[in-house]
């Protein structure tokens, strides 16, 4: 089992917010409304490893560069990272690998959320 089941990545502009994940990651997501708040759910596979989760709109989601790192996977780190910074991304760590075969990089989102991605190379 892995420990964690969801999550919500504070967002400012949910609109901003989607156009920025939708391209960085090459993905699409459901707009929802849940207990009141404005949410973007990311795609989910029951099937695959992980968990998915949410850009989440409300009072008591603020964007933070010092929260949690959540560590999205990708196929090329280098690639996503550039998609990124042509949004206004900043980097925050390079990409490097960090164990044998594992690449990770770390950059800031369109509502100034630190998010880290990482890259399995074999």
């Amino acid at each position: 089992m892995n420990p964690v089941f969801w999550f919500e990545i504070p967002v400012l502009d949910l609109e901003r917010a989607v156009a920025f994940y939708s391209k960085v990651f090459e993905i699409e997501f459901e707009i929802t409304d849940i207990d009141g708040h404005r949410m973007a759910l990311f795609p989910s596979d029951d099937d695959s490893r992980g968990c998915s989760g949410a850009l989440a709109a409300g009072d008591s989601y603020v964007p933070s560069i010092n929260g949690p790192r959540v560590y999205f996977e990708v196929k090329d780190a280098n690639a996503a990272l550039e998609r990124a910074v042509a949004l206004g991304a900043e980097v925050l760590y390079a990409p490097k690998e960090v164990n044998p075969g594992v690449v990770v990089a770390e950059f800031t989102d369109s509502e100034g959320n630190r998010l880290a991605i990482s890259q399995t190379t074999h």
